[in-house]
């Protein structure tokens, strides 16, 4: 025999009778097949993480076990078809793990929370403006610039007088 825990996630608008008929069938299901149940740990409503089902809260329940892996399986299969399950994972037991829920995560608000985009764009304009390189002045350019320029501008004049020359 193995040992796994299996937590679950019920339906939070499930009245408590049903939420305790879907655990005590899971138990049957478990000693059944001659495993043995070790604890079940109520962990209340808690927050989930995104909606399911257009549920923002869940249910959660721990069963740790005693079981062979036919068992597990066929444990699995009827969580899968149990109405009210929202989902569920079951994993093998380590030993010396802590068994106790975690913490809930203190809410923030959502006017509270700092908008990514907004900040992004002040980073940006900030760091344009102090990053920007000053304008040179044409008294400061080295001649060798000044002479590749005023070849080019000399070339576009003349294919200018070229043009209007041959159209006329």
């Amino acid at each position: 025999m193995t040992d796994y825990e299996i937590l679950l996630m019920l339906d939070p608008e499930l009245p408590d009778e049903r939420q305790s008929e879907i655990v005590t069938r899971a138990r049957e299901l478990i000693e059944r097949d001659g495993g043995t149940v070790d604890t079940h740990q109520p962990w209340g409503r808690r927050r989930l993480s995104y909606e399911i089902d257009h549920k923002s809260d869940g249910a959660y329940h721990l069963l740790t076990f005693a079981a062979e892996a036919a068992t597990l399986e066929e444990i699995s299969r009827v969580l899968k078809i149990t109405d009210g399950v929202m989902r569920h994972l079951a994993v093998r037991r380590v030993q010396g793990s802590s068994m106790r829920p975690p913490e809930p995560t203190p809410e923030e608000p959502v006017a509270a929370r700092p908008r990514a985009r907004q900040d992004h764009r002040a980073d940006t304009e900030t760091k344009s403006g102090a990053e920007s390189a000053p304008e040179p002045d044409a008294e400061n350019e080295p001649d060798s610039v000044e002479s590749a320029v005023e070849p080019a501008a000399e070339d576009g004049a003349e294919h200018a007088e070229t043009t209007a020359e041959s159209t006329a």
